[in-house]
């Protein structure tokens, strides 16, 4: 079994069910001990400024705040630079916790030892 995970989502409350997915993947891995590496890209890169997980609505799934709370304590989001610049985000604007890399980051550790990389 892989020691680490790194997952990036790139749906957001365009594909609810599939952002939701790798929302709750990583938390369950949290939970579970494994090393998460959140990376939200495309739409989900909204979720990483504050009160927008709160927006989002699924039912019978766990509230993406809980959700991305758990991943926050325990493992590392990322927002992808180019995401982040085309809806002009900066550090500054994000939830506490919560970086913004480039692709070579992603590559890097996708590529680590021990890792499983998941894209939703």
């Amino acid at each position: 079994m892989a020691k680490k995970l790194v997952i990036k989502v790139t749906a957001g409350a365009d594909a609810p069910e599939r952002c939701s997915q790798a929302f709750t993947v990583a938390a369950v891995a949290v939970a579970s001990g494994v090393e998460v590496s959140l990376w939200l890209t495309g739409e989900s890169s909204w979720f990483a400024l504050p009160g927008r997980a709160a927006e989002f609505e699924l039912p019978h799934a766990a509230p993406l705040p809980d959700l991305l709370e758990s991943v926050l304590a325990g493992g590392r989001i990322t927002l992808c630079t180019q995401c982040a610049a085309r809806r002009e985000i900066t550090e500054k604007d994000v939830v506490e916790g919560v970086r913004i890399a480039g692709a070579q980051v992603f590559v890097q550790e996708s590529l680590a030892d021990d890792t499983q990389a998941l894209v939703y």
